[in-house]
């Protein structure tokens, strides 16, 4: 039963990488790699299929002859037959569309989602004709088990011997033992493209991988410096982290500072990060396709931040960059982990100075512990469950429309005391699969794509924009307008720069001049400029460095997924992987694409006395704010 268990794994796992491989096309993968990523497939496809075959193997060397031939072990057989069948199909189809979404094979995002059942699966429910695949999964899996009826029947009247028994036990036991001893995730690696070395790879490898991998000890698997080296490259970059005990007595309110662009200080600030707005949908960033005409007016009468890279690929990751400013660390977002309360956020650095600190949700902020993070670093909740209903139009799993949580923030706004001032980060939902949103709002019909998202987002805010326009508040508000992520992230590098490239624009009429800021920034910048501009204390706490902060600006960036650690500079990418290792690439300026290059120690050093330094300082503790 083991050969054919393991036979039906590999079919199924060979035609799905086939079909992953030809609807991706040579666009994506070159010809030449395909040999490459069929034998590589091949390879973790028969470990895979080995492990799956492991228990049906010993479960024959274990039971009784008597047993197998009853009338009722039989159906027992066949069902459990079934059941498998319908898995590996299932599986294959759940592949597809991980693949459609993220060009990637399932990892540690499947995993967290696993968390998440009331948002995923209501997705899936609004993306997917899920009824029809299920029917169609189990009848495929009953013609398939139908077609071998005779050969099941065959196998259990045949009696097996002791001997054979132990040698069965022995196989058993010996086939994820094999694969456990000799197969690696990083056996996906070398091919020179992220699109072809993730086709390499099983599903089931690489989710039972991310389960393991999913938090990463910066110390045990990468690149190291001493740490007073690395606190002098980073000094020599002016990061230097001032104490917490200044930070909480210095006072920079009335103190005189011409380099910002702004005529007067702003009092408030509104922060609104839109889910997977990447610049390349923005008119004022390039865009044709007409989708952000309230984005782009925004743009041209504010300060539009022309090079932004997001530090990541998922919301978390943004979160972390947009409220506590440091760079990346490997594995999980910190948004994520335990003891992540009463750090040095902006929320707590400005609700220590008197400010009115608020994070808005549109869904349910216990998705991805958003709660719990905010919660514990001085900010207040206002997610879908706080939302009255009859301010509610339209909602999908993933939360209300953007217009309704911008109403809401509006309604909360209003109630804080004239002299005190606030400071709201606004995280949308709309733009976001199954891409649904309220009829009428937009001239591409809902669900409309990606396109009808981006458009309703964009037609959100101008609607929350003109609504505050009427607020007592608005000429004292900075309201600045950027992404958590881009939309996509895949490319045929691990870190494509293009695809982490955000928008970023602040809008202050009366405040600020229309201009434009050209050099590239990161997203962990934005919160130092923001304390800044202010004129509050904490803007040197952040491991990111004010826009508007004397000297030459550095012209650096930190772009990653859960474990390739990039840093962009002097137009080279470094990145810093598993296994202490490290890789560069020169950028070509048009297009953005990436060619192998030597290592610069110079920038590798950088790199490390970043990466490194953030990962300890947040191990140790380093980076919570004391009372």
């Amino acid at each position: 039963m083991g050969i054919l268990v393991g036979g039906l794994a590999l079919i199924v796992f060979q035609i799905t990488r086939w079909g992953l491989l030809v609807t991706s096309g040579t666009g994506l993968v070159p010809w030449e790699l395909w040999p490459s990523v069929l034998l590589k497939g091949a390879w973790f496809d028969v470990l895979v299929a080995g492990v799956w075959a492991a228990p049906f193997v010993l479960y024959d060397a274990a039971v009784p002859n008597r047993w197998r031939r009853s009338a009722r072990h039989r159906p027992l057989r066949f069902a459990v037959l079934w059941t498998f069948i319908s898995f590996l199909l299932f599986t294959a189809v759940l592949e597809i569309a991980f693949w459609a979404e993220f060009s990637t094979r399932l990892n540690f995002i499947s995993v967290d989602y696993l968390l998440y059942t009331h948002e995923v699966i209501g997705n899936l429910r609004q993306s997917y004709p899920l009824g029809w695949i299920f029917f169609s999964i189990g009848l495929t899996a009953a013609g398939t088990l139908w077609s071998l009826r005779a050969r099941v029947i065959k196998i259990d009247a045949r009696p097996i011997s002791r001997r054979r028994r132990l040698g069965e036990s022995l196989f058993g036991v010996a086939l994820p033992l094999f694969a456990v001893l000799f197969g690696n995730l990083d056996q996906m690696s070398g091919l020179g493209n992220s699109y072809a070395e993730e086709l390499s790879g099983n599903g089931f490898w690489t989710f039972a991988a991310a389960l393991r991998r999913n938090e990463l000890d910066y110390d045990a698997f990468y690149p190291t410096l001493p740490q007073k080296e690395a606190d002098d490259v980073l000094a020599a970059l002016r990061v230097e982290r001032s104490p917490l005990s200044e930070l909480l007595v210095r006072d920079m309110n009335d103190a005189a500072d011409d380099r910002t662009p702004f005529h007067r200080r702003p009092r408030h600030v509104v922060l609104i990060s839109v889910e997977s707005l990447s610049a390349s949908f923005v008119g004022a960033y390039g865009s044709e396709r007409g989708l952000t005409p309230n984005i782009d007016r925004l743009a041209r009468e504010g300060l539009l931040f022309r090079r932004v890279y997001a530090t990541g690929t998922r919301t978390v990751r943004g979160l972390e960059a947009l409220s506590l400013g440091t760079p990346p660390v490997p594995g999980q977002s910190i948004v994520r982990r335990p003891h992540n309360d009463h750090l040095a956020t902006i929320g707590e650095i400005l609700r220590k100075q008197g400010f009115a600190t608020m994070f808005f949700y549109g869904g349910r902020g216990y998705f991805d512990n958003m709660n719990a993070y905010f919660s514990g670093n001085d900010y207040e909740i206002i997610d879908r469950p706080r939302f009255p209903k009859d301010t509610v139009v339209f909602e999908n799993a993933w939360g209300v429309a953007d217009e309704t949580l911008y109403a809401n923030a509006l309604t909360t706004l209003r109630r804080i005391p004239k002299e005190r001032p606030f400071f709201a980060h606004i995280m949308t939902t709309s733009n976001h699969r199954p891409f649904t949103y309220p009829d009428g709002r937009v001239d591409i019909p809902s669900p409309g794509g990606r396109d009808g998202a981006v458009k309703y987002t964009d037609f959100a805010i101008g609607e929350f924009v003109s609504a505050a326009e009427k607020e007592s508040w608005f000429y004292e508000t900075l309201f600045v307008i950027t992404a958590d992520h881009c939309a996509s992230a895949a490319g045929k590098t691990k870190l494509p720069l293009e695809k982490y490239r955000i928008p970023l624009i602040f809008y202050a009429p009366r405040l600020l001049d229309r201009d434009v800021f050209e050099p590239m920034v990161s997203q962990i910048d934005l919160l130092p400029s923001l304390v800044e501009v202010l004129g509050k204390r904490g803007d040197d706490h952040f491991f990111g460095r004010s826009f508007f902060e004397g000297g030459p600006p550095l012209e650096r960036a930190f772009i990653s997924n859960y474990q390739s650690l990039g840093y962009v500079r002097d137009g080279f990418l470094t990145v810093l992987l598993p296994q202490k290792r490290a890789e560069c690439f020169r950028l070509n300026p048009i297009p953005l694409d990436a060619t192998p290059t030597p290592l610069n120690t110079r920038l590798f050093r950088e790199a490390v006395a970043y990466y490194q330094t953030a990962a300890r300082a947040f191990k140790s503790g380093a980076l919570r704010l004391s009372e």
